[in-house]
């Protein structure tokens, strides 16, 4: 009796054997199974009861691994000496089917496909690909290839002009073939003179930016024959009428916002399609407004004619980054707005040279690329310089003890500056009585360097670098101390030479 496969999948196997010749005087009563790998000498039982039908599935096998079956038969009086041995097999599967099938090229009479390999190939490998077709009105398809096709692209020739057709492709190895991709539309067999493509204009390739209110007009000129179709989504919508005109003749579209609003911001997407074949452009547009008010301006700190302001930056930033703030004074008895500080970038701020006896107010404009706030934030309290030492207090009290460790108010903060050009770096400190300061250049006091100057006035320290080289570069720090005890900062400074 001889077992033979009738067929193999990824990881089993169909065996079919004939009844023995010859039954040895007591009829067959069933079958023993035994499957070994190829090369082993150990043979491994398959049932433990007899097997009465004479097919069998043997499953749970290795894919890409060689193996033998072979079959007893047995009656009341034992089991048959010597089983029929199958010819060795291995289990293996088809592929899944090909990745992202598209048209590459059309003409009147052929269609050039692309696609990309299958994502489970398995053991049996990929002998090659098989390209079919389906016109139209038909339910037939055809084969294009004669030969399998071992590259990712294939030119289907011969086909009806005018007509639309489907097309599909299957990978094929030893297992057989996959499963089809198949194209997601028909194509139309015409020939495409110019392939389609945008001509994106230079600043649409960037963030395009309009203040609310404003016009937007975009004219994106594009190639192609036939004349392409052309689509304009929103974050993958469809775009609204009522809101955003798009007009496009054979060679170029134009989409126009008459009066932009920020629900216009976005990623716009155009696409040129003929047939199956498209060029895609994505353009981001960003529609600003001013800012909103500084928040919650506080007067910190009073010392000497000085002030220290902070506050928080606008809820709203109009859509654009906050790139600085105007700070204003105004004293209390006159209410006359004075500027102090334009395109200061912190949200803090050291402000000097007050008048002794006077009660001042402070205001915080934000600004971005519109420009300044509408309103600007002011500060809840004021900040009141004192008159010192016009009266005569007679020593009857104990004098309030004003003395303090230093205090840094004011940081120093890291800086890229050009090489050539004069910098000065500024913090603020204060402490009782007044500290003595030292400047250092990585950990280095600096002493009588012509390069470097220090000035020290009412507690807020500046040190001017006069032409700085790359070699002035590094980490600066300012230390206060005084006998109750000391502070410091430091700064990164980057000097670099202009391209």
């Amino acid at each position: 009796r001889s077992s033979d496969l009738t067929s193999v999948g990824e990881d089993w196997a169909n065996v079919v054997w004939d009844p023995p010749k010859y039954d040895g005087g007591q009829p067959v009563t069933g079958y023993l199974i035994e499957r070994k790998k190829k090369g082993s000498q150990r043979w491994m039982k398959m049932n433990f009861e007899v097997y009465n039908n004479t097919t069998y599935e043997s499953t749970k096998m290795i894919e890409g691994v060689m193996y033998e079956i072979r079959v007893f038969a047995v009656n009341k009086i034992g089991i048959s000496q010597q089983g029929q041995t199958s010819k060795p097999f291995m289990p293996i599967a088809p592929t899944s089917e090909p990745q992202h099938i598209t048209v590459e090229d059309v003409t009147d009479t052929t269609c050039t496909l692309k696609w990309r390999p299958p994502d489970r190939i398995g053991a049996g490998g990929i002998d090659g690909y098989l390209i079919e077709y389906c016109v139209e009105g038909s339910d037939e398809w055809v084969v294009a290839n004669e030969e399998l096709v071992e590259r990712c692209g294939y030119t289907v020739k011969g086909l009806p002009t005018g007509k639309k057709v489907t097309f599909r492709v299957r990978t094929v190895n030893i297992a057989g073939k996959s499963e089809p991709a198949v194209l997601t539309q028909p194509v139309t067999i015409r020939e495409i003179v110019q392939q389609p493509k945008i001509r994106l204009p230079r600043q649409l390739r960037q963030t395009y930016i309009k203040k609310v209110g404003e016009q937007v007009n975009l004219l994106i000129p594009f190639q192609g024959k036939p004349r392409p179709q052309v689509k304009w989504t929103k974050e993958g919508k469809e775009l609204d009428p009522k809101q955003i005109s798009v007009r496009t003749s054979e060679c170029d579209t134009i989409l126009f916002i008459r009066s932009a609003e920020r629900s216009h911001s976005g990623k716009y997407e155009l696409s040129v399609q003929i047939e199956g074949m498209q060029d895609v452009a994505n353009i981001n547009i960003r529609i600003v407004e001013k800012p909103g008010p500084a928040q919650a301006v506080t007067v910190k700190d009073v010392w000497g004619f000085n002030a220290l302001l902070e506050w928080q930056p606008p809820k709203d930033n109009g859509n654009s980054e906050i790139t600085g703030y105007t700070i204003q004074k105004a004293d209390k008895k006159t209410m006359e707005w004075f500027t102090v500080y334009e395109h200061n970038r912190l949200t803090r701020c050291t402000i000097s040279d007050l008048i002794m006896g006077n009660e001042y107010y402070f205001r915080v404009y934000s600004e971005n690329v519109c420009g300044l706030s509408e309103k600007p934030g002011v500060s809840k309290n004021t900040a009141y310089i004192q008159k010192t030492g016009l009266v005569y207090k007679p020593q009857d009290f104990h004098e309030h003890d004003f003395s303090m460790a230093p205090k840094f108010l004011t940081p120093l903060v890291d800086r890229v500056v050009v090489a050539g050009y004069t910098t000065a770096l500024n913090c603020a400190v204060r402490g009782h009585p007044k500290p003595k300061v030292v400047w250092m250049k990585n950990k280095m006091e600096i002493r009588d360097d012509p390069k470097f100057l220090m000035k020290h006035n009412q507690g807020v320290l500046t040190l001017n670098i006069r032409k700085p080289s790359p070699f002035d570069g590094g980490t600066y720090t300012c230390k206060a101390y005084n006998p109750h005890g000391e502070a410091e900062v430091d700064c990164k400074l980057e000097v670099r030479v202009p391209q």
